[in-house]
């Protein structure tokens, strides 16, 4: 059978060229949905018809041709559709130009990069979720992809902190996660709000509420840097050991393949080794935290 991966020329193999690590790939806007003033949630499609191949928790880096390109975390589990949903926050001049996109329009991607959330460590497992504010992006395709197969896991508890009601992500997949029996949701705002009937206090002051079996329990935790210090004393006062917090830290990546060293902390690449890291891999790295 001819060997797919190489050829044979005067009997020497001759392997194809690779891809170059910064070439990206096409992608097609399928759809846009204005989540907040913000924020934005773009759904795309490979061009080639390849599929993205992505897990929950890596992140690729997004294309505006002639402008630049900038790490956006992915925001959907990989499903049949081939299609995959970034969420975008409009804070420079690459977001800013992919919130001028119409659907329809095409973007470049490299990646996916990174390691994204273990999920096979995940199972039988109970599951405390912690997202603040944009952190729910890369959580959301966490959650996705868990209650596509809600069997496997155990108690599946999400806490979910925002400053203002109007900067609440993803409301209609709230909506149907607060719905479900076997979905523990819990919402706060940081400061009272008129629009608000809910729970007010920062994110840690939905702690002393939950009653967790520690030895069973796995946390996973995105958010601002601020926010991690504090959720963290809360899962350890509640007993979770350290190798049980999962955190994907948010860096400077710039190349994403661990070449520019841009997201380096100490010995560790962002872009390679993580963005996802256990607290016990974090707690000996100065400045991980």
């Amino acid at each position: 059978m001819a060997d797919q991966l190489s050829t044979t020329v005067h009997g020497e193999a001759q392997h194809p060229p690779q891809r170059d690590l910064y070439l990206p790939r096409r992608a097609d806007i399928l759809e846009i949905v204005e989540e907040t003033p913000q924020e934005r949630l773009l759904r795309l499609k490979m061009a080639d018809g390849v599929p993205l191949g992505h897990k929950p928790g890596q992140f690729v880096q997004v294309c505006c041709f002639g402008i630049g390109e900038a790490p956006i975390s992915m925001a959907s589990a990989a499903d049949a559709s081939g299609t995959f949903d970034l969420c975008v926050r409009r804070v420079g001049n690459v977001t800013g130009a992919l919130h001028k996109t119409v659907v329809g329009d095409t973007v470049g991607i490299r990646g996916p990069y990174g390691n994204g959330f273990p999920l096979e460590t995940l199972a039988d497992r109970d599951l405390l979720i912690i997202g603040g504010g944009i952190g729910l992006v890369p959580l959301r395709g966490l959650i996705q992809a868990i209650l596509a197969q809600r069997e496997l896991y155990r108690k599946v508890t999400i806490l979910y902190g925002f400053k203002r009601p109007e900067e609440m992500l993803f409301r209609d997949e709230l909506a149907a996660w607060g719905a479900r029996e076997d979905v523990d949701l819990r919402l706060t705002i940081d400061r009272a709000h008129p629009d608000w009937s809910g729970h007010v206090g920062v994110i840690t002051t939905l702690f002393p509420d939950l009653a967790l079996d520690a030895a069973m329990t796995k946390a996973i935790v995105v958010g601002p840097p601020i926010m991690y210090q504090f959720v963290i004393t809360e899962c350890r006062l509640k007993g979770i050991a350290d190798e049980n917090i999962l955190l994907s830290l948010e860096r400077h990546m710039k190349c994403g393949v661990g070449k520019c060293g841009h997201c380096q902390i100490n010995g560790k690449y962002c872009c390679l080794d993580g963005p996802v890291f256990s607290f016990s891999e974090l707690k000996y790295l100065w400045e991980a935290i």
